[in-house]
């Protein structure tokens, strides 16, 4: 069974690029631009999340979306890799509870090394 990845970001670009890459290696990749996808992580059931900080149109910013996962199934311990441009994001990431943090623009090798890692 492969490894499926919830990717939450506003811009559709990227959205789209790490579509591919992800899925070119294998990942089972659900997508989507706005945070209310997280309220159905017990539909999706990801083996780890990628999470953007600054989600335009969503009620929540990134790093509540990921504290309320990191709250809500403590169980399951689902890896969340806040994604973004934050100058704070060291912080932010440490605060929710995130798994790790990758500062924007990103290396994409490093990117999936990271994400395999928090998945082992």
């Amino acid at each position: 069974m492969n490894k499926r990845i919830l990717i939450i970001d506003d811009d559709e670009d990227i959205l789209d690029i790490l579509h591919i890459i992800f899925r070119d290696e294998g990942y089972n990749v659900v997508v989507s631009n706005t945070g209310e996808a997280a309220d159905n992580i017990h539909i999706i059931n990801p083996d780890v999340i990628l999470l953007d900080v600054r989600i335009a149109g969503s009620a929540k910013r990134g790093d509540q979306i990921c504290a309320e996962i990191k709250s809500s199934y403590p169980g399951k311990k689902i890896p969340v890799v806040l994604v973004s441009a934050e100058t704070d994001l060291a912080m932010l990431a440490n605060q929710c509870g995130a798994d790790l943090y990758i500062t924007k623009p990103f290396d994409i090798y490093d990117l999936l090394l990271k994400v395999k890692t928090c998945m082992k």
